[in-house]
């Protein structure tokens, strides 16, 4: 048995679509699927304006720039993230300002977030960790008391809702990652949202090298990006978004299941959050690993993965990677520190069965001392 941590789940509606558009002879950017792909997710998460791209990270920066983020600014953003949310704020050239992680949640904390706001702040990135919504009212209301930008990054958390809301719809911008262990994928790929019609129309205009307009096509007024999505993956995506609200089940159900397996296991493991404000999309399924349960994280996934399952790690914070960590490291973050090193992902994928989940279940339980 292998059991992959997070494999998409792909049809027959996939293959038609891409064929499709092959056979259409428009697989560029230019391509009708491209527009229909971003309309359909656009809506699908309450906003006006979608502007695909060709990967989450390229999103977050298209986003950024899109909102003039420049040097000398700060984006606050969690230290406890994926790599792409702090890159997209040094591609700008501006600097991420990281804030620790909430225990309850694993995202942000926002109770800490006002106190790293200087004069020089000028957006503020919160994450939905591994599709567990942040808790938007506090850094709402702080955009507004500090005429701040809210740019969420969404790119786990296709679906998630906050108080009935869906993710990406919450700020003044959202970007989604359509990677292949994505809810939905389009193989790479991404997508910024926006109710702003300007922002949308300045990220449409960017992500495509910033070309002339008024006749003069091959003439750049400001620096752009190659940032665009080919017809070909939003073919694949538009069967792939067919299946989204499917997807999101099969993932909340499977989580259902493992929560019911591993409650026998008590305080020797903690289970993922959930809030009663949240829909968790369960990106991932999501366990930290406690010094009671008598086998170290790294020792666990070892044996598991002899079992057949594939695990991951949790990220590692923003401050303690290589290339950031001369910058903070007079700060301390506890909390994502202990996350990075109790935290283990279990198999979560579109595929995952309720058999497989219960084997990785049994293991877990056998191991635990």
């Amino acid at each position: 048995m292998k059991i992959p941590v997070c494999s998409p789940k792909i049809g027959e509606k996939e293959v038609e679509y891409v064929s499709k558009c092959i056979r259409s002879g428009w697989i560029s950017s230019m391509g009708e699927c491209v527009t229909e792909f971003e309309e359909k997710f656009a809506r699908y998460c309450g906003c006006k304006y979608g502007v695909t791209t060709s990967s989450g990270t390229t999103a977050l920066h298209l986003a950024l720039a899109a909102l003039g983020i420049k040097e000398g600014n700060e984006v606050i953003i969690p230290t406890f993230t994926m790599i792409a949310t702090a890159n997209a704020v040094t591609y700008t050239r501006a600097r991420p300002v990281l804030v620790d992680a909430d225990p309850s949640t694993w995202n942000i904390d926002t109770s800490k977030i006002e106190g790293k706001i200087t004069k020089r702040t000028k957006a503020m990135m919160p994450v939905h960790t591994y599709g567990h919504p942040v808790d938007m009212d506090m850094i709402l209301e702080l955009a507004e008391k500090h005429g701040l930008y809210v740019v969420e990054d969404a790119a786990e958390a296709h679906g998630a809702e906050y108080k009935g809301k869906k993710t990406g719809g919450l700020g003044d911008v959202g970007c989604f990652s359509f990677y292949a262990n994505k809810i939905i994928t389009t193989g790479e790929g991404g997508m910024v949202t926006t109710n702003n019609e300007e922002i949308a129309e300045r990220a449409q205009w960017l992500r495509a090298h910033a070309f002339g307009r008024h006749g003069k096509h091959f003439y750049h007024e400001e620096l752009g990006f190659g940032y665009r999505m080919s017809a070909l993956q939003a073919a694949f995506g538009l069967a792939q978004f067919e299946s989204i609200d499917e997807f999101v089940s099969i993932r909340r159900n499977n989580a259902k299941l493992y929560n019911t397996l591993l409650e026998e296991l008590g305080d020797k493991i903690i289970l993922p959050p959930e809030k009663p404000w949240a829909k968790n999309v369960y990106w991932m399924y999501s366990i930290l690993i406690e010094d009671r349960y008598g086998l170290g994280r790294d020792e666990l996934m070892k044996k598991l993965d002899a079992d057949g399952i594939e695990t991951r790690t949790f990220f590692y914070p923003i401050h303690v990677q290589p290339i950031y960590a001369s910058q903070y490291n007079k700060e301390k973050f506890p909390i994502a520190d202990k996350l990075s090193r109790k935290g283990m992902n279990l198999p979560s994928g579109n595929n995952l069965t309720a058999e497989e989940v219960s084997y990785v279940c049994e293991r877990i339980c056998k191991y635990a001392k």
